[in-house]
């Protein structure tokens, strides 16, 4: 039996899958490949969080946030400072506020 997946995968999937005495077929993404790879993964998640929000698929997010940081060199804490800033001048979402329209 074959199962063809073609998507981004946690670095410790190849071994558990051997381990499970199948051979899994992988190769090391190029940097454009990963970037596209890590968006498509972000997707995934996202969507698997939507159908069924819980702790782990927020952690699964998070990794792949994670991930996506590092591939663009992005400093956590600079961006949890930008975070912070924009909460201040613009707010968060505590107050479920959905614009409707702006006229004139």
């Amino acid at each position: 039996m074959e199962t063809v997946y073609n998507k981004l995968v946690r670095d410790r999937i190849p071994e558990i899958i051997a381990a499970e005495g199948k051979k899994p077929l992988f190769h090391v993404a190029s940097d454009v490949e990963l970037k596209e790879k890590l968006l498509d993964k972000f997707l995934e998640e996202l969507g698997e969080f939507r159908a069924r929000p819980s702790e782990e698929e927020m952690a699964d997010i998070l990794e792949v946030v994670d991930a996506l940081c590092h591939f663009h060199g992005f400093d956590r804490a600079r961006l949890e400072d930008l975070r912070l800033e924009k909460r201040k001048a613009r707010g968060g979402f505590e107050k479920r506020t959905v614009l409707e329209k702006v006229v004139g």
